[in-house]
């Protein structure tokens, strides 16, 4: 562990020259890549220096106690060294958990789709109660949503909604959404009282920057129509909404919640950019099929993730045997609790690698 910890530091102190060398600087796309590196070194290091202090403090106790003291300050100095003890293995533990690999992506923004899957109406609906979920729980967190496409059904839920949500770290705590949301509840639909399954998938897919992802120009389409409501109906007399065919994978996104071209045109640049770079990182992750089996099933769209049980007020997150009877207070966005088990799981899995 020290040796990666020097070898960090070293890395570290490279970066603070490089950095204010004038001919990097010239280079903006360079200069911002080491600055951000720089910046994700800072706390460890940081944290690194401080350890490295104890460990002084707690020679200098040591060798000192070799010494004929007086009874008092012999006593103070025993006291002070047990303290650092303490400190050291406190700081020791932090380090080891500062050093598991970090995502590049818990940063950032992310986009997230959500999509009736098995039900019908019903998965519609509860497509819509998901994106009140996590709308809520942004509230609560502090961040800015903003609906990117949307296509409501006419009672009310979502065939699928695709939203940003912005907010620092929104990435890290969000990723372990993505997967099978089952519900199981008497539909408002049915009316013989029988308790329906249904289902809606979640996607979370980080905000691609274009240093991220570029797509060059010659290998998109674009095609402009006129945006249309639930049931078809025209709501816009222009050709304001935006369709992207990218030609080399054949994805394809829609957009026309603006009244703008041009602002329909942006959002489904960002969609697209962000579904080419979770293209990317599942074919990475494909290839690191060991780093994958660490995870608490992050990404995988085919995987049920969670229940959530009218009946019984419960919701159970299948990934980790979790069971919350608390079902309300989660659907209006109380997720924490399940969220930071998430994480704790997947964090200690990773931790028995940096022993």
């Amino acid at each position: 562990m020290l040796e990666k910890l020097d070898n960090i530091e070293e890395r570290y102190n490279d970066l603070t020259k490089m950095i204010s060398d004038p001919d990097i600087i010239a280079n903006q796309a360079e200069w911002q890549k080491l600055v951000k590196e720089h910046a994700e070194l800072e706390d460890i290091v940081m944290k690194y220096r401080e350890y490295k202090k104890v460990l002084k403090s707690i020679a200098e106790a040591k060798e000192m106690l070799q010494e004929k003291l007086e009874p008092d300050f012999k006593e103070l100095v025993e006291t002070e060294l047990e303290e650092q003890k303490a400190e050291k293995e406190k700081i020791e533990d932090k380090l080891r958990r500062m050093l598991i690999p970090k995502d590049p992506n818990d940063e950032k923004n992310v986009i997230m789709e959500i999509r009736a899957g098995a039900g019908g109406e019903e998965a519609a609906l509860f497509a819509g109660d998901l994106f009140r979920m996590y709308t809520r729980y942004a509230e609560r967190q502090g961040w800015k949503t903003e609906v990117m496409s949307a296509n409501e059904t006419d009672i009310g839920g979502f065939k699928e909604i695709i939203f940003m949500i912005e907010g620092k770290g929104a990435y890290s705590r969000l990723k372990y959404e993505s997967g099978v949301h089952r519900v199981q509840r008497v539909p408002a639909t049915e009316s013989g009282g029988r308790i329906h399954t249904s289902t809606s998938t979640v996607a979370v897919l980080p905000e691609a920057e274009e240093v991220d992802i570029e797509i060059d120009p010659n290998e998109i389409r674009i095609d402009v129509f006129r945006s249309s409501g639930p049931g078809g109906q025209s709501v816009n007399t222009t050709d304001s909404a935006v369709r992207i065919t990218h030609l080399p994978t054949g994805m394809v996104v829609s957009c026309q919640d603006e009244k703008s071209q041009h602002k329909n045109r942006e959002k489904a640049l960002k969609i697209l950019r962000a579904r080419l770079l979770d293209k990317l990182q599942q074919e990475r992750n494909a290839e690191i099929a060991e780093a994958r089996r660490t995870q608490v099933g992050t990404g995988d769209r085919s995987e049920r993730i969670r229940t959530y049980n009218f009946p019984q007020g419960r919701v159970t997150d299948h990934r980790i045997g979790l069971t919350l009877h608390k079902l309300d207070m989660i659907l209006d966005g109380d997720l924490d609790e399940i969220i930071e088990a998430l994480i704790t799981t997947e964090e200690s899995k990773k931790l028995k690698k940096v022993q």
